[in-house]
C-alpha cells in the first residue's frame, strides 16, 4: 500500500506567478497560480484577500475524449474546483494577503485517477510560488501569509483490502472511495467518503483514514523537497 511516483517540476510556465506540473502515476495536471489586484465585490473594503480555484479536464486528458466545457460547467467540474478552493484558503491567512485575489488553475493534462486531489497537492506548491512572487506586495513582506502545508490522496476497499492513491482501474473496481484533504499538521480539512453499492465498518474507515494520512505525510515530503529552501514559509 503505497503512493504511485510523485514529479513536481516547478515553474513550468512563465506568464503564471506560480506553475506547477504535477504528476501521480499516470496522471498528470498543470496548475497555475495568477496573481489578480482586485477582490470579489462581497470583500472589497475589507481588506481581504481571496483564493479560489479552477479545474478543467483538457479533452485529450482521456479515452474517449471528453467534450470541450464551453458556454457551462458540469455540475462534476464545479464540485472539484470548489473542493480545490476551499482546500487551499484553509491554510491562508487572508487577512495578510492583502486586498488581492490568487487564482490557482487546474488543467488536468492526462487522467488516471485522483485529478481532484492531484490538483490540491500540486496548487499548493504553485500557490507557495505566487505567494513568493509578490511577497515585496504583502503587508508583511518578512513572511508569506501561510498557516500550514496542505495535500490530497485518494483512499479505498479494492477486492477487500485498503489501497492508497487509487489509478482510474482501482477506483472502478472500488466497493469504497474517498478523498482525504490534510494539512502538514495533521488536521483533516475534507473528508469524501462513498460506498460504491457497498458499506464500510468503522474499522475499515480507520484504516482508510490512516493510510490517508500516512499518504499525505509522504506527500507533503514531496513537496517539501520540491520547494526547497522556500520550505518553511
Amino acid at each position: 500500500m503505497k503512493l504511485r511516483p510523485v514529479k513536481i517540476k516547478r515553474h513550468f510556465t512563465k506568464m503564471a506567478a506560480g506553475s506547477v506540473l504535477f504528476s501521480a502515476g499516470e496522471t498528470v495536471v498543470l496548475c497555475t497560480a495568477s496573481v489578480e489586484e482586485t477582490v470579489p465585490p462581497w470583500l472589497e473594503a475589507s481588506g481581504k484577500g481571496w483564493v479560489t480555484a479552477e479545474y478543467n479536464m483538457l479533452p485529450a486528458s482521456t479515452s474517449p475524449r471528453k467534450q470541450r466545457e464551453r458556454t457551462k460547467v458540469d455540475g462534476r467540474t464545479n464540485e472539484i474546483q470548489r473542493l480545490i478552493g476551499r482546500s487551499l484558503r484553509a491554510v491562508v491567512e487572508l487577512q495578510a494577503l492583502g486586498p488581492r485575489q490568487i487564482v490557482v488553475d487546474c488543467d488536468v493534462l492526462q487522467a488516471d485517477g485522483g485529478t481532484r486531489t492531484a490538483s490540491i497537492t500540486g496548487g499548493f506548491v504553485a500557490l507557495v510560488d505566487a505567494l513568493q512572487a509578490i511577497r515585496h506586495n504583502l503587508p508583511d513582506p518578512k513572511r508569506i501569509p501561510l498557516r500550514d502545508s496542505i495535500a490530497a490522496v485518494s483512499v479505498g476497499i479494492v477486492d477487500g483490502r485498503v489501497c492508497l492513491d487509487l489509478d482510474y482501474e482501482q477506483d472502478a473496481q472500488a466497493d469504497v472511495d474517498m478523498n482525504v484533504v490534510m494539512t502538514g499538521s495533521g488536521q483533516f480539512v475534507e473528508i469524501q467518503g462513498t460506498g460504491e453499492e457497498a458499506t464500510f465498518s468503522e474499522s475499515e474507515l480507520t484504516s482508510m483514514l490512516a493510510a490517508a494520512k500516512r499518504g499525505i505525510q509522504q506527500l507533503i515530503g514531496e513537496q517539501q523537497a520540491a520547494l526547497g529552501t522556500t520550505w518553511p514559509f
